[in-house]
């Protein structure tokens, strides 16, 4: 019996790159690389604008979102490295920690802010809230609140690109807090079996809910995959530059050889697991301000861009002044937005409810 061929593997270079030389960055132009730049503000403008809205009170003294808030402050360059490269058949999947993913893939701030509040004008309808924004016609499948639930749903995403024949892939997103769960691995497996075109994609912010990495999972994460024979790689995810030269090879593998792999992103958020949860109460203060000092993402490229002369301090501020404006408009949207009636509860549950005249099946959809 021949033996499968071992993962091909790539780390962390010793030496210094210069990313923005990579064929993918280099072939960017002044306004690809400033959008770029854009979307990552946008989302640190939205996080903090939807972070004040669950900390303050609306007019009648209630809370203005309900349930969980997990924020993508820190992360920027990651969602936006990855949603840049996307082309008609490439999907996006991933967990609860999913504003960042939204917004890079081109959803409405406004829709999504509305989700936020339970609002009828958001992207479900006010029904899924923080953890379940979705857009199908982007090729975005939303957020799940079940750890490591999204992966198998993402390798099924990644089987219907090769069943339909389509040169495309699946991104699945997880945590670092995935890694541990029997259904990512039984993904892997299948990913592997079948020759699925899935780049599964560990966001690797070091604490999982609140627990480090050192004290929860043993070894490396990403090089698990050599045990399915899947190539893996690591890269930072403070620069958007080697995320998406890292995330360029794979998605094109992915497509071409319908090949998965395993891109383990290392990077940092800021504030806690969600916000009802304290930011440094597992860290110190003084590990996230070096973070934020050192390799904080949007300063990072900000620095890059001034250095190319693509950005000027007053086009960078230009940037922010939109990007608050834009948020604060979502929120005042979702605010003004009206809740659903109790008649919604049972809309879009069942396709044959919502389409009586072409409904098949007998008894009773509901039970009240």
């Amino acid at each position: 019996m021949s033996k499968k061929p071992s993962a091909t593997i790539d780390k962390k270079p010793a030496a210094p790159v210069s990313y923005g030389q990579a064929p993918v960055n280099a072939s960017l132009t002044a306004e690809q690389k400033i959008e770029l730049y854009r979307q990552m503000v946008r989302i640190r403008r939205f996080e903090e604008r939807s972070h004040r809205a669950y900390t303050g009170k609306n007019a009648a003294g209630g809370a203005n979102i309900g349930g969980f808030l997990h924020l993508y402050n820190g992360q920027e360059a990651i969602a936006v490295g990855c949603c840049s490269l996307m082309g008609k058949h490439d999907h996006v999947i991933t967990a609860y920690r999913d504003h960042g993913h939204a917004i890079a893939v081109g959803m409405d701030t406004k829709a999504l802010m509305a989700e936020l509040y339970g609002k009828i004008t958001g992207c479900s309808k006010g029904k899924g809230g923080s953890m379940h924004f979705f857009s199908p016609e982007r090729n975005y499948w939303g957020g799940h609140g079940i750890v490591g639930g999204q992966i198998p749903l993402g390798v099924g995403l990644a089987y219907g690109v090769k069943y339909k024949g389509h040169k495309g892939s699946a991104m699945a997103f997880m945590g670092d807090g995935a890694v541990n769960q029997g259904a990512v691995h039984e993904a892997y497996n299948l990913a592997a079996l079948w020759n699925l075109p899935c780049v599964f994609v560990i966001e690797n912010n070091g604490y999982s809910m609140g627990t480090s990495q050192a004290r929860s999972s043993a070894g490396e994460l990403a090089k698990r995959a050599e045990g399915y024979g899947i190539a893996w790689a690591v890269c930072d995810g403070h620069d958007v530059y080697e995320v998406r030269a890292t995330m360029d090879k794979y998605l094109t593998i992915a497509r071409e050889e319908c090949k998965p792999a395993v891109v383990e992103i290392d990077t940092y958020r800021y504030r806690g697991h969600s916000v009802a949860d304290p930011d440094n109460t597992y860290r110190t203060k003084a590990e996230i301000e070096e973070y934020r000092r050192t390799k904080d993402p949007i300063q990072v490229f900000q620095a890059i861009l001034l250095a190319e002369g693509v950005l000027t301090e007053a086009s960078a501020e230009k940037i922010d002044e939109a990007a608050v404006a834009e948020a604060e408009a979502a929120a005042e949207f979702a605010d003004a937005s009206p809740y659903p009636t109790a008649e919604d509860i049972q809309k879009d549950v069942y396709w044959e409810s919502d389409n009586p005249d072409q409904r098949t099946s007998q008894g009773r959809l509901f039970f009240n």
